[in-house]
């Protein structure tokens, strides 16, 4: 007769489960928010220093071998953001050593003009920390890999604001077409309590106004366009940051030699720019594309270039921001082309260039309305879409598995960066 009702045991576990993981989500997303606060005054901070102070280029070969001497006291050499996403597919440990170290190398990037972002340091930071965090708990493997993940999305927030992204792009971007649905729930819980305490120390969340064109089909072919130009954009950047890391290793095997070549190439590419807007993340670059419609024609095929040489060398920091810097001057200047209004394609082209560099799909969608409002949701849907699709199997984190093919429906289970028919998984 009550058969529609729930059985007591069932209503028991799932409060537990709720409870339970609203407890461990707030744990991770307290000293999230707060560390990430740090760092993003402290990112800032350098940032100012730099402009303040020009000749700190300088020092940028001299802050590499810090940064490698680092890395390897802590015997972590090689630790990056494809090991928290390792980590976070096989439900193992990491050592909390790599967050200061991915901390202060990060800071030290950025103080001396290097080429980066901040994500990076966020991902391994906010993973270790859940992570670390997990073990103290004594989380069992799989429910470490949850933790792992809640940890990266709240550290994300905590220095971007944009906690629905931050969410969607954890759960999502480790295993392309295959997920953890128990992971939302924490990872989002985690992503509000660090945007809560991160904004109250003087986050300011990463959004621009933007007037969105009306509904237009024609306007519409034409995003898709720059969509698809866009995802071409992608791949060069994924392919340039590979080239680099094999040609790196191929002339200078010894880290310490490899890392000063990197700060000086820095330094000689400033000069014949002559000018510091792809040192260091370039976020008023950014900001001038988006929300002034301004970028020179060139400027995303340099950012590839310093960027490369940058993160490749040794360097710590990021590839995502770099990728926003990247597709917005691309947008801006293709976008008026194709006639797109140059504020708006330098929208889409961010949202195309970080969804195809990471080969995510939901992702970039949300990011498009935390950070330029619902308005466009449509143009930035089909964009998305078609970036992902057509940016191939290349990625920013070779240890991404993509389960299915973007073009059939047809599983395929490979590495980032392979071709499908070079490695199957599943076999």
């Amino acid at each position: 007769m009550n058969n529609w009702i729930p059985e007591k045991t069932y209503i028991k576990i799932y409060v537990r489960y709720v409870i339970r993981w609203i407890v461990v989500a707030m744990l991770i997303g307290v000293p999230c928010g707060v560390v990430g606060a740090l760092f993003y005054d402290g990112v800032a901070r350098v940032t100012a220093l730099r402009g303040q102070y020009p000749f700190l280029l300088y020092f940028l070969p001299a802050a590499g071998l810090v940064i490698v001497a680092i890395y390897r006291k802590l015997g972590i050499d090689g630790a990056g953001t494809d090991t928290v996403v390792e980590k976070v597919q096989t439900g193992g440990e990491l050592r909390i050593r790599l967050v200061p170290a991915i901390l202060i190398g990060t800071l030290l990037t950025h103080l001396c003009g290097g080429s980066s972002g901040r994500e990076g340091a966020a991902l391994q930071i906010g993973g270790g920390i859940g992570n670390n965090i997990g073990k103290l708990l004594r989380l069992e493997s799989e429910d470490l890999k949850v933790a792992t993940q809640a940890g990266m999305a709240a550290f994300f927030t905590a220095l971007f604001g944009t906690p629905v992204t931050a969410t969607m792009f954890v759960v999502f971007f480790t295993e392309v077409g295959q997920f953890y649905t128990a992971a939302f729930f924490p990872a989002f819980i985690a992503s509000i309590s660090a945007f809560t305490i991160s904004r109250k120390l003087g986050m300011v969340p990463f959004s621009f106004y933007l007037q969105a064109p009306s509904k237009d089909i024609v306007l519409f072919l034409k995003v898709l366009v720059l969509a698809a130009a866009a995802a071409i954009v992608s791949a060069v950047f994924v392919k340039s940051l590979h080239t680099a890391a094999s040609l790196y290793r191929r002339f200078f095997k010894n880290e310490y030699l490899r890392v000063v070549v990197g700060g000086c190439l820095v330094i000689a590419l400033t000069f014949l720019v002559g000018n510091t807007d792809y040192n260091g993340a370039g976020g008023e670059i950014i900001s001038r594309a988006v929300v002034g419609g301004h970028a020179v024609p060139w400027a995303f095929l340099l950012k590839i270039l310093f960027t490369a040489v940058t993160l490749e060398a040794g360097f710590k920091g990021g590839e995502i921001v770099p990728s926003f810097f990247i597709g917005a001057t691309f947008g801006c200047f293709l976008g008026p082309v194709l006639g797109i209004p140059a504020e708006f394609g330098a929208a889409i082209g961010m949202i195309c260039v970080f969804g195809g560099a990471t080969n995510s799909l939901i992702a970039p969608m949300f990011l498009s309305v935390e950070a330029f409002g619902a308005g466009g949701l449509l143009y930035f849907v089909g964009a998305g879409v078609v970036s992902f699709m057509l940016s191939g199997y290349n990625g920013l984190y070779s240890r991404q598995v993509i389960h299915f093919s973007k073009l059939r429906a047809h599983k395929i289970g490979i590495y980032a960066n392979r071709h499908p028919d070079e490695e199957r998984m599943n076999q």
